[in-house]
């Protein structure tokens, strides 16, 4: 199953809790079916590529991750814990997934060209070299646009669909300030300013990152979905905007944030045993 295009443009706008708390209008679905719904959509693979954004967070504080060695290897595998994470999504699923949108999006999913879709985006979520994947996705992006190919505007809509409630943008630079107190906190960085101060300046920044998610967005999946003919984009997107499918995304995308949220929290507090505190 695909998710917001790139590792670290996450969120967590809506609040997990409240998602919990909202009574079901159906039954929620068995621990057994939302197993196998996390394997047949590929949300499981999704979730262990969570891991893969650790990369990012020693830039985030300034800090030269050639410095940790092997002990950020060790630190990473023991905060990003992919069965840990797994059994989490597991137990808020169990929650607040209904019989009806696990089924409808297990339908589309099972079928040949649903798997043929999480073959590719599998194997994309579990490639570790984002650089080089936004370099032949801006290419392909770039050959389409000269071609006048419309497939650029279905990525488009495709990734409206994913983030429908338009959340990737506040949600990155929440992660970001979580993660930043978070090390604050900790002595891993001196922060001189505050959160509200963090905030306002993120706003600041807001017109130019959000430009950078949709154009990484768009090679993300010009990337990923490049095998597949112009008629299986648009079947995806169609399948995308329906509103059972957009139910389940809503509710995936909040639970990957969460995971993304804490787990970075407690990689902040724990950079501390390996490097000294310094300025940022």
């Amino acid at each position: 199953m695909t998710y917001l295009a790139q590792r670290f443009a996450l969120s967590f706008l809506v609040p997990l809790m409240a998602l919990v708390l909202i009574p079901l209008q159906v039954a929620a679905a068995s621990r057994d079916r939302i197993e196998a719904f996390l394997t047949t959509t590929g949300f499981d693979v999704a979730l262990e590529s969570i891991a893969f954004a650790s990369g990012s967070a020693p830039q985030m504080l300034g800090i030269d991750p050639d410095g940790f060695g092997s002990d950020w290897t060790r630190l990473t595998e023991e905060v990003f814990d992919t069965e840990g994470m797994h059994q989490t999504a597991v137990s808020i699923l169990e929650q607040t997934l209904s019989d009806e949108a696990l089924t409808h999006a297990v339908e589309f999913y099972a079928s040949d060209l649903g798997q043929r879709l999480v073959e590719a985006e599998n194997a994309g979520h579990m490639n570790e070299d984002d650089e080089a994947k936004q370099r032949e996705g801006q290419e392909i992006v770039a050959a389409l646009i000269q071609d006048g190919s419309q497939r650029v505007e279905s990525f488009k809509r495709m990734n409206r669909a994913i983030d429908s409630s338009g959340t990737a943008l506040r949600a990155l630079q929440e992660i970001q300030l979580r993660f930043l107190l978070a090390a604050s906190a900790s002595g891993v960085i001196d922060l001189q300013l505050g959160a509200d101060e963090l905030r306002q300046m993120m706003k600041r920044n807001e017109a130019g990152m959000r430009q950078s998610l949709q154009l990484s967005a768009l090679a993300g999946a010009a990337y990923t979905y490049q095998g597949f003919s112009d008629s299986d984009v648009d079947a995806y997107v169609a399948a995308l905007e329906q509103p059972l499918m957009q139910e389940v995304y809503e509710l995936l995308n909040a639970i990957q944030y969460e995971i993304m949220a804490k787990r970075f929290e407690v990689l902040a507090a724990r950079m501390a045993e390996l490097h000294p505190a310094q300025d940022i």
